[in-house]
């Protein structure tokens, strides 16, 4: 029997072993065909899906750049295959610098960039080299740092170190060194606050000074998040200084500035509501302090939201009336501060020229007539009494129709009051002669004009007859019901709470005057600088009047002032008539009978000379108008008033109404008549120094009359303008002109104009103050000189002399190269040398009229003198007449750009318009042609 062996079994063993893996790699490829064909169908889906645009579906890679990391970009590059990861640019519109982002952008500081210290090249390199990867030190690697691409901070980081004290200190950049000084500044101000809480200036600066702190805001913002949002706000700054008021208010309980630095500020934050209230309370507490009163005034004036005339009329009132208790002592918690009366009569002008503004003559005339009444002619039995009180005693007689100031037979308070005393009345009889006034309706008998040309007409008809207070005539029985315009009464209620005492002589004079010119005659007052700016109200300050035909004497025939009532022409115009009416007339002439006898001296000579100078004015503007008829009757009625002027013993003296007389009968053409009044005015002069500012301006008058008689300047140093300045040097009595003047007698004459020319400035410039004699006389003198050297030795000699007056005054006034505007120089000299510049263009505007010369010099000394004096309209007028002849206009434009930046006066406003307006004219003019 035999029996298998090892190997045979194994084999068949093995035979099974590969049948059953057979088997099973059969099943499995059978499931792996099954996997790939249910994998092919799948794909083929997908791949449908693909083509149909789903693409979202399928989950991609998206790969950021088409760097890598660790090549060099300069030498090696990858080129990534499928679609590139550029987005498309998308089309959007250009952002303007305006938009909120780039505003954003630019309020931003910049980086501050600073060099590498290299050595510089010694040879100019043609181009800037740019260090490649290669230059670069290669890192250094470390087990902390294996790639050597981590920096000491992360190094040390990892170390568990900490930056050194040296490496931690950022570097010293420009803003931090700002930012430092800042804060140095900060330091300084709070340490000196702390030291001295009392210094209400210290204070003030430190609230200007948060303007500079908060333009760098990064020392002082919350965060840096808001560092940038906050930069620019002005809420902010507001809040701070508002916080630095309050705290400066905390110790200095009594200080306006502050409280009106605050009030000033919560403009920006409250209510108008809130703010008068707080003015209100503010009052209250300081009911004695005129500036308080001031601005509280001129702040119920710009709040149009709550303005009214009556409103602002009866502060006014309530405002003359406490400050009255207080000078009474009647409210004794607060005492009478000084100036105090000075400031009430400022206030009082105020009021009357808002009234004349605002349209409410009437009522402003009334308070003239009024004060005038009150102060002047007071019954003694009421003068030791309060105002109040006085203003009670008042009522009656305003009440009781008697006849007021400028008004016919009109006697005062005080005749009134002995009158009732004694029992009866006096009638006024009306005149037989008076006829009925005539109705001035020229403006509105075309019916054809446009309406609103009909409506202005009847308005300025009106305006010219209707600017008195209506008052009811008892000789024709009328009431107060036949007046058609309740606006023209004038009740006691108006004017009773503005009735001011003056005591002083110099203010109660100035009272006069300002009426006077409030009427419209240049009685030569100045008003208050507290005043609202009256620029605008003269029609006529571009009319250049007779300006071109007498260059030397057109600044003594202006008579530019504050507008006066009865006029409502449009600015610019030239007037038609010059004056009132008959019975505006008759009220001016009523009015100077009135004071007259009020005043003795020099002040009773100054209101003639201005009663003069106002018929004078009506004759220069009737020869400008060329009115012959009218010039006939005017010249007669004004050389009859000056002769009755000068025949009253206190006048026969009286040089500038000789003066006055002269000028008029050269006015009328009546030359040797004029010469007669000239010569025997110096005669009776006598020997008088030179230093005698009337004797002066009569002799410069003469002269500047008989030289704009000469066609050129050929024989002009035997003139006799020059006899006439040569004889002022002279201590003996003035002769006549016999045809020659000596040479000697010139010689002698230049001396003594040298010799007392420097004694003058040296006088004036020690003084202080200046005495306003001693201005007056340095001006004459300065200004005879000037001519004297033009007419002996040319124009180069006067303009020495200008330039030697002007530096020498200069240097007293103010610094080197800063305006008079700003300084806080003496008035005396400014106006001196405001004078004397106006001489010195005068002569200039002369001499090239009579004869060849450029207008450069001239151009360059009006510039000059309009930067000095940026409110002179004469210069204005001048100037503008002067570029009107130039074919460019930029350089104009850029001077006018320059003053306006420069000054706060309104006339270079005024004047650039005007000059536009000429210009338009002018090329109008060409293209028509």
């Amino acid at each position: 029997m035999t029996f298998p062996s090892r190997s045979g079994h194994k084999d068949r063993a093995l035979g099974s072993k590969s049948q059953s893996h057979q088997t099973h790699s059969q099943t499995e490829n059978a499931v792996l065909k099954a996997k790939v064909r249910s994998l092919t169908g799948r794909f083929g889906r997908i791949l449908g899906i693909l083509s149909c645009g789903w693409r979202l579906l399928l989950f991609r890679y998206k790969r950021k750049g088409d760097s890598c990391l660790g090549i060099n970009p300069k030498k090696q590059c990858i080129s990534w295959e499928g679609a590139p990861t550029e987005k498309k640019n998308s089309h959007k519109h250009v952002e303007r610098y305006f938009t909120k982002k780039n505003v954003g952008l630019m309020s931003i500081d910049g980086v501050a960039v600073s060099s590498k210290t290299e050595p510089p090249s010694s040879e100019p390199a043609s181009f800037i080299p740019v260090k490649d990867s290669d230059d670069v030190a290669p890192s250094v690697t470390t087990w902390l740092n294996p790639l050597g691409i981590y920096d000491l901070s992360t190094t040390q980081w990892l170390q568990g170190q900490g930056p050194g004290e040296q490496d931690s200190k950022p570097p010293d950049s420009q803003p931090d060194r700002e930012n430092a000084g800042l804060k140095a500044k900060v330091e300084e101000f709070n340490r000196k606050i702390r030291e001295n809480p009392q210094d209400t200036q210290l204070w003030m600066a430190f609230v200007a000074f948060q303007d500079e702190v908060m333009r760098k805001p990064g020392l002082y913002a919350i965060d840096e998040g808001e560092q940038e949002k906050r930069k620019r706000s002005l809420k902010l700054i507001l809040e701070k200084k508002l916080a630095i008021l309050e705290r400066a208010i905390e110790s200095n309980q009594s200080s306006v500035d502050l409280k009106l630095a605050k009030l000033k500020l919560c403009m920006e934050f409250w209510e108008p509501a809130t703010l008068v209230k707080e003015w209100q309370k503010l009052i209250f507490l300081h009911p004695n302090n005129t500036a308080l009163w001031q601005k509280y005034l001129l702040f119920c004036q710009s709040q149009f939201s709550t303005f009214s005339v009556s409103k602002i009329h009866n502060l006014y009132g309530k405002c003359l009336s406490t400050l009255s208790s207080v000078k009474d002592g009647s409210i004794l918690s607060h005492p009478v501060l000084p100036g105090t009366e000075e400031a009430m009569f400022a206030l009082f002008l105020q009021q009357c020229h808002f009234l004349r503004q605002a349209g409410h003559s009437e009522k402003a005339i009334s308070l003239f007539q009024a004060v005038i009444d009150f102060t002047f002619f007071q019954p003694d039995s009421v003068k030791d009494l309060p105002t109040k009180e006085q203003v009670e005693f008042f009522e009656p007689f305003w009440d009781s129709g008697e006849p007021r100031a400028g008004e016919k037979g009109a006697r005062g308070w005080r005749a009134w009051m002995h009158q009732q005393e004694r029992g009866g009345w006096i009638v006024v009889n009306p005149d037989e002669d008076d006829e009925e006034p005539e109705e001035d309706d020229q403006e509105i008998r075309d019916k054809t004009l446009p309406r609103w040309q009909i409506w202005l007409g009847a308005e300025r008809s009106r305006d010219q007859r209707h600017w008195r207070p209506w008052r009811p005539d008892k000789s024709k029985k009328q009431t107060e019901e036949d007046c058609e315009d309740p606006e023209r009464q004038v009740l006691f209620d108006d004017v009773g709470q503005s009735l001011i005492r003056l005591s002083s002589q110099d203010l109660r004079f100035q009272l006069v005057e300002a009426f006077l010119q409030f009427l419209g005659v240049p009685s030569g007052f100045v008003p208050p600088a507290s005043c609202l700016y009256l620029a605008m109200d003269e029609n006529n300050i571009f009319d250049p009047g007779l300006s071109e035909e007498k260059p030397l004497t057109c600044s003594t025939l202006s008579f530019s002032g504050v507008g006066r009532v009865g006029r409502m022409d449009r600015l610019g115009c030239q007037r038609w008539a010059q004056g009132h009416n008959r019975e505006g007339e008759e009220f001016i002439r009523n009015v100077f009978h009135l004071v007259m006898p009020l005043f003795s001296g020099k002040e009773k000579s100054q209101l003639c000379f201005s009663w003069l100078r106002h018929e004078t004015a009506k004759v220069i503007w009737c020869l400008h108008t060329k009115n012959k008829k009218k010039l006939k009757s005017q010249g007669k009625n004004c050389k009859k008033l000056a002769k009755n002027l000068l025949k009253e013993p206190e006048n026969c003296s009286s040089l500038c109404l000789w003066k006055q007389y002269a000028h008029l009968e050269w006015l009328l053409g009546n030359t040797e008549d004029a010469r007669q009044v000239f010569d025997t005015a110096l005669s009776m002069a006598g020997a008088r120094e030179l230093k005698d500012a009337e004797l002066c301006e009569l002799s410069l008058l003469y002269a500047e009359l008989e030289v704009e008689l000469l066609s050129d300047l050929r024989g002009a140093a035997m003139s006799r303008a020059v006899h006439v300045l040569t004889r002022l040097t002279e201590r003996s009595p003035y002769g006549p002109y016999t045809g020659q003047v000596l040479a000697v007698h010139i010689l002698k004459a230049r001396k003594a104009y040298e010799r007392t020319l420097q004694d003058c400035l040296d006088e004036s410039c020690v003084s202080d103050p200046v005495p306003t004699s001693s201005v007056n006389r340095l001006v004459s003198l300065a200004k005879c000189f000037m001519l004297f050297q033009y007419l002996t030795t040319g124009i180069d000699a006067a303009v020495r002399i200008y330039e030697q007056v002007f530096a020498k005054l200069k240097g007293s006034v103010s610094p080197a190269g800063s305006g008079l505007e700003h300084s806080g120089s003496p008035h005396g000299l400014a106006s001196a040398m405001e004078a004397v510049t106006l001489m010195h263009t005068s002569l200039l505007r002369f001499h090239v009229k009579v004869s060849v010369y450029p207008l450069t010099p001239l151009r360059e000394a009006l510039s000059e003198a309009l930067k000095w004096y940026p409110g002179n309209r004469v210069l204005w007028r001048s100037y503008v007449q002067i570029q009107s002849k130039s074919h460019s206009a930029s350089k104009t434009r850029r001077f006018f750009d320059g003053i306006t930046r420069s000054t706060k006066s309104l006339e270079p406003w005024l004047f650039a318009i005007e000059a536009e307006k000429m210009r338009k004219r002018l090329v109008e003019t060409v293209q028509r042609r």
